[in-house]
């Protein structure tokens, strides 16, 4: 999605070093390492062991790839660990929730096909939605899904989760999504009601925003001078954070403003490059899900 604006943005230079925070299946990485030559090294980053799995099949014998089964919260120990010295030349994030995670039901991801109420990117940590379900009060799943889900029928739908549990478990995907749409009474065009719901629960229970956080600030930490940050997010909640994040880190203090020179580490680390980029119909029309991609991008300051 997005890629020949996302390979523009990080202006890639030969020999030089990269990260892929988002891994996946490996298309944003493969054409990094098209890109950089065979001086250059690539760093992939992926918090499911799944996608790492077929990154070993992809790219069997890529001397200049290191690929890591870690969450990109931990990017800011993980580049100077790998990196042996390169500087980072850029950091690419592409936010969300990959489709072979959505078009495996045995992950849970999805209320199109039923399976287990799981939903983490990482199943070999933290604890499966429906075992949060389980023991969460009314109000903490209305939070979760009002907030990260901006769901209005968020109350209605807490209390039926409730109400349901207290019948037997929720634990398939299908069930739950079932449960919604009795609870959501209206709904945009063309969306199904558990969608809000479900990238609620998803969001919650991988610590999304959390972690993108934490992984903005590792990736500013670990950029050279001039290296460019690339992100690419789905939703207005994830934009919101990229935004403010590039905002914050390109702005001064305004209580620093007057002086004559200003201490060390108190200037701006980032500034913004060009203006958000969309994708275009075609692009749309080829991938659907392309249509809500936003792709925003800053560089590293000395």
């Amino acid at each position: 999605m997005l890629v020949r604006e996302t390979l523009a943005a990080l202006a890639l230079e030969t020999g030089g070093y990269y990260v892929d925070a988002t891994f996946g299946r490996g298309g944003h990485t493969a054409l990094i390492l098209q890109a950089v030559g065979r001086e250059g090294r690539v760093l992939a980053l992926d918090r499911d062991p799944q996608a790492i799995a077929a990154g070993a099949v992809r790219f069997p014998d890529e001397m200049r790839l290191a690929l890591v089964h870690a969450p990109f919260a931990d990017l800011g120990t993980l580049v100077p660990a790998h990196a042996q010295g390169r500087p980072c030349r850029g950091v690419l994030f592409d936010l969300g929730v990959s489709s072979p995670q959505l078009e495996d039901p045995s992950r849970g991801f999805s209320f199109r096909a039923d399976g287990p109420l799981d939903m983490r990117m990482d199943p070999t940590r933290g604890e499966p939605v429906s075992a949060w379900l389980a023991r969460a009060s009314v109000d903490e799943i209305r939070e979760v899904i009002a907030t990260l889900g901006e769901e209005r029928f968020a109350r209605r739908v807490a209390h039926a989760i409730v109400e349901a549990r207290q019948q037997h478990p929720l634990e398939r995907t299908g069930e739950l999504a079932a449960l919604v749409a009795r609870a959501v009474k209206t709904r945009e065009p063309g969306k199904h009601p558990a969608t809000r719901t479900f990238q609620a629960l998803r969001m919650f229970v991988n610590d999304e925003l959390g972690q993108l956080q934490q992984g903005l600030l590792g990736a500013v930490d670990v950029l050279a001078p001039a290296g460019r940050l690339a992100v690419i997010s789905f939703h207005s909640l994830e934009d919101r954070v990229v935004k403010r994040f590039m905002q914050r880190e390109s702005q001064l203090d305004p209580a620093l403003a007057d002086l004559p020179v200003l201490p060390p580490g108190m200037q701006p680390r980032l500034k913004r490059v060009g203006r958000k980029s969309r994708p275009g119909e075609a692009e749309i029309k080829r991938n659907p899900r392309a249509r809500s991609a936003l792709l925003r991008v800053a560089e590293r300051v000395g």
